[in-house]
């Protein structure tokens, strides 16, 4: 079958492997889409810690069961929880195995799904919803990670939020901040197109190059700032403005996974007492959510999607989403093809 391998930094094959063998409790699945995530990126790069050459990319998959299993059917679609848990730490045993001490995930610490054909445990498996389209189900994974930031929060109904990062994480954030009830939605970016896609879910775009960020918000809100802000952009200079942003006892939600430490003004922090709170990715029980969700939001999750790259032409999609003139969002990776 044709697999996408990250072979060495910053370079990627598409190659002609086995499939991998069957595991008692496993199911195959034809894969349909797959997205790229940033850290697929940092793979790609040869910065990411635990990725190691050969492996097959790719962690947000959509795929058709190809022989029936215990709990699923030939035919039915389904979409795979990635991450992997020792069951053993304390952060397993007290109920956070999402942030387990030794973390692992498809696509990273084992083979992924940018390929035709590949086998997993139904225990990780949903059922996508019948309105739910292939290209939608294969956003279920960052959807998931907007449900958890969500709750990280302490997000309310009419709450006026800020986003900084229209990428694909900022821009499901303000959607899914939209579709909760948000009184208004600030998104700021570098990239005009984002922007201009952003003002299309009823968003406030903002291009801090040319527009003061925080005069706007506090504008917008009789002088005190934003009730919670979402960090996704994973910039020094996001992580040094957001709390000037943010109003007295508002909240701050870290979405983004910032690759080195930045300045944070926490004098600010004190003396407005402000809520910082961290997020990573997702619990088994939030995953289960963005699945019912997508159904919901399925025209939303189809229109994000910027480019869909064939997986015999996918050796180039990195030099693709680098490249600012394609103004890529969120790329799929068609392994049908």
């Amino acid at each position: 079958m044709k697999a996408l391998i990250y072979a060495a930094p910053k370079k990627v094959e598409v190659r002609n492997i086995h499939d991998s063998l069957q595991k008692p409790g496993a199911v195959k699945l034809r894969i349909k889409f797959c997205g790229i995530c940033g850290s697929d990126i940092g793979i790609f790069l040869g910065t990411h810690p635990r990725a190691k050459p050969p492996l097959v990319l790719g962690h947000e998959f959509v795929g058709i069961v190809e022989e029936d299993g215990k709990k699923f059917k030939k035919g039915d679609r389904v979409v795979a929880y990635p991450l992997i848990s020792c069951g053993q730490c304390r952060a397993c045993r007290t109920g956070n195995a999402h942030v387990c001490n030794h973390l692992g995930l498809i696509g990273i610490d084992t083979d992924g799904g940018i390929c035709e054909y590949i086998y997993v445990d139904e225990d990780m498996l949903f059922k996508v919803p019948d309105r739910t389209s292939d290209k939608a189900a294969a956003v279920t994974e960052p959807l998931a990670v907007i449900v958890r930031s969500i709750h990280q929060s302490g997000f309310q109904a009419l709450d006026t939020a800020v986003v900084i990062g229209a990428g694909p994480i900022g821009m499901l954030t303000g959607i899914m901040l939209k579709k909760f009830g948000a009184s208004k939605v600030y998104i700021s970016d570098l990239i005009d197109t984002r922007l201009n896609l952003a003002e299309s879910f009823e968003m406030v775009p903002i291009n801090p190059q040319r527009d003061d960020l925080e005069r706007i918000v506090k504008k917008g809100t009789d002088n005190e700032g934003c009730d919670v802000l979402f960090e996704c952009s994973g910039s020094a200079a996001a992580a040094l403005q957001m709390t000037a942003i943010t109003r007295v006892s508002g909240s701050i939600c870290m979405t983004s996974v910032h690759k080195q430490p930045h300045p944070v003004n926490l004098q600010q922090l004190n003396f407005k007492e402000q809520n910082l709170v961290g997020t990573r990715v997702y619990t088994k029980e939030e995953f289960k959510q963005a699945v019912e969700y997508t159904e919901k939001v399925n025209q939303d999750l189809e229109k994000i999607v910027s480019h869909v790259i064939p997986l015999s032409e996918s050796e180039s999609v990195f030099d693709m989403i680098a490249d600012p003139k394609n103004n890529t969002v969120k790329v799929l990776i068609d392994c049908s093809k």
